[in-house]
């Protein structure tokens, strides 16, 4: 059975793409066959894979909206194992469209539901709101990654992004669990990057990973080839970075049975 994990926080520039695009990667690289949804209008996951936005004719748009078989649109990546239903700037109008249709929080699930079963794992990447699109989203998940920067106001909007999370567990999708929070643009030399961390770690306790993402210049440089961090440097830490975390995210689930050689890499 395929699990479904969304990228979510409506704070734009916290790391949310990245981490779907290099996430997917780094499980699609430990031999898990895995699915990126692209769910954001500015269709950054598509381009980061290498696909051009403006050259794509059928998207999640027309998955959700005209019932679009998800099957005939996904397209296959570089990355052996990796597998993306793209974005266009069209799914901007989704949100309107959506407005009127009968129960029109599943409309992702529905799509999804047609393709999960092909994958390990589906990972999607939300837009960075809170509109329909984004509760589609976390309605279709079985779980929820939310990236939060090692920055000032770091904390600015978790609360609000909890409250839908807690909204959509009572009401559209009891069984949505926070698989964690993701430390993201990490410096090891700035003090408050490292208060950032333990203030985080302070209120979420045990929902933090412990794989933290540290600043990479090789990780910022790796969508304008469009490549993933793994394709572009598998030796830089932000590929080590990213399969750490997503051998985590495997020994949290118990999908597999990680050898010594295999475990997670401490960077120095």
């Amino acid at each position: 059975m395929s699990k479904i994990i969304a990228i979510a926080n409506q704070k734009g520039g916290v790391g949310k793409t990245t981490t779907a695009i290099n996430l997917a990667a780094s499980l699609a690289v430990l031999e898990h066959k895995t699915l990126l949804v692209d769910a954001d209008p500015q269709a950054n996951s598509t381009s980061g894979l290498g696909f051009e936005p403006r050259n794509i004719k059928t998207s999640i748009y027309e998955c959700i909206i005209n019932d679009i078989n998800p099957q005939d649109i996904i397209l296959n990546s570089e990355t052996p194992n990796l597998d993306l239903i793209p974005a266009h700037i069209d799914l901007v109008g989704a949100e309107i469209e959506m407005i009127n249709l009968s129960e029109r929080e599943h409309m992702m699930k529905r799509v999804l539901a047609k393709v999960r079963d092909q994958y390990d794992f589906v990972i999607i990447d939300c837009s960075p709101s809170l509109g329909l699109v984004t509760i589609n989203s976390l309605t279709a998940a079985d779980s929820l990654i939310i990236p939060v920067q090692c920055e000032y106001f770091a904390l600015e909007g978790l609360g609000k992004l909890l409250n839908t999370v807690k909204i959509i567990q009572s009401r559209l999708n009891p069984e949505l669990d926070i698989e964690g929070f993701l430390l993201t643009m990490y410096d090891s030399r700035l003090r408050l990057s490292n208060q950032i961390v333990e203030e985080v770690k302070t209120h979420f306790q045990q929902m933090v990973f412990k794989t933290i993402i540290q600043r990479n210049t090789r990780l910022g440089e790796a969508p304008s080839f469009g490549q993933t961090i793994i394709m572009h440097d598998a030796n830089s830490k932000g590929a080590i970075n990213y399969l750490n975390l997503a051998r985590e995210i495997l020994q949290k689930n118990e999908l597999t049975k990680i050898s010594r050689s295999e475990k997670i890499v401490d960077i120095v």
